[in-house]
């Protein structure tokens, strides 16, 4: 099964990818990863979820998301572990910025169109630096992705 692999100071989060769920989405995240466009980014957001992409930066996404696959195809709900595509509200289908939910947030499954889950955390080392990032952005107001690549 493909992975992405997100590296940090923190260490590595590796992502399941969930063809089941959101084929078009996964396929849209690893061309995005594969063109190096998460590299030098960061986590910049942490409340519920821990967010990145490429907000805050001059690098955007070449192309948005066309299609939200949230009700498509096996629905996994917004719980701890899962990554989602970030979005606005309908018709927006999101771009490179996606999070990691830090519980369950199954009010996610339907708001603004239901904000569609791609990947899992794969295990349980990941989930620590996943909660490491967490607490680190509360006050370094970001934690610093070094590089991402498929596995």
């Amino acid at each position: 099964m493909e992975s992405v692999v997100i590296d940090t100071p923190a260490g590595q989060i590796v992502l399941k990818m969930k063809h089941d769920a959101a084929p078009v989405t996964c396929k849209y995240v690893t061309d995005l990863v594969q063109s190096g466009l998460y590299d030098g980014t960061s986590f910049y957001r942490s409340d519920f979820v821990i967010q990145m992409g490429t907000y805050g930066t001059t690098t955007k996404a070449p192309v948005d998301l066309q299609v939200n696959e949230t009700n498509a195809h096996v629905k996994i709900s917004n719980t701890r572990g899962t990554a989602a595509i970030a979005h606005w509200d309908v018709p927006d289908c999101g771009n490179s910025e996606f999070f990691i939910n830090l519980g369950t947030n199954a009010h996610l499954d339907t708001a603004y169109g239901g904000y569609c889950v791609f990947a899992v955390v794969e295990d349980e080392a990941s989930f620590a630096v996943v909660d490491s990032i967490a607490q680190a952005i509360k006050t370094q107001k970001s934690v610093a992705v070094n590089g991402v690549s498929m596995e």
